[in-house]
């Protein structure tokens, strides 16, 4: 984690990246929004985005929920992305994060896990051995992956859903809150229940 990091979005996730960031004694430089509502966040002030505010050669996170937005700003801006990682979450040495990734309070990853680009591993989920996690892509509060499971790009899992040993699931999915996962999962569909099954499919090329 860098010293000083400045958040590109104001809303609660970016509240609890500024607290980790805060408690990890990181400088907070600037909060910054398109369309401010706050004025502040744990007592940093929020401007508004004028797009001169990106220095490139500061360190940023996009603390956006939404996938696909990280996704398009990731692409649009050419910024130095840092990583926010709790001190009360468990990360293997033989697992890899990569850049704007934020990984919340009580989160367990273990070995060899692979961690895209700008993902979200949120309180207390559980991403066992030999995971891969595409970019942009979010776990959930007590969601569980067991081992060897792959997440495709943008795909987010629900809070408190369960994925069993070396499913696949496709890239712009969404998993619904509690659902278990028992087999593999296509592109762009959204899968729910116990066991979990496709109720829609957006048919969206990312």
């Amino acid at each position: 984690m860098e010293n000083k990091v400045n958040l590109y979005g104001a809303s609660g996730h970016s509240k609890v990246i500024a607290d980790i960031l805060l408690s990890n004694n990181v400088l907070i430089e600037k909060i910054i929004d398109d369309n401010p509502k706050i004025e502040t966040i744990l007592g940093i002030k929020v401007y508004k985005n004028t797009n001169s505010d990106f220095d490139e050669n500061s360190n940023w996170i996009i603390s956006i929920g939404n996938n696909k937005v990280r996704k398009m700003l990731s692409a649009k801006l050419n910024l130095c992305f840092s990583t926010a990682i709790h001190k009360n979450a468990v990360i293997s040495n033989y697992s890899t994060l990569d850049e704007g990734t934020v990984v919340m309070a009580g989160a367990i990853i273990n070995p060899d896990v692979k961690v895209g680009k700008h993902c979200i591993i949120n309180t207390n989920a559980v991403i066992e051995h030999d995971c891969v996690l595409e970019d942009f892509v979010h776990i959930s509060p007590n969601a569980s992956l067991a081992g060897g499971v792959t997440i495709g790009e943008g795909s987010h899992v629900g809070i408190g859903a369960t994925i069993i040993q070396g499913v696949s699931v496709g890239k712009w999915v969404t998993i619904g809150a509690g659902t278990v996962i028992l087999k593999d999962v296509p592109n762009f569909v959204t899968i729910v229940g116990n066991p979990g099954r496709i109720i829609k499919n957006t048919q969206e090329n990312e």
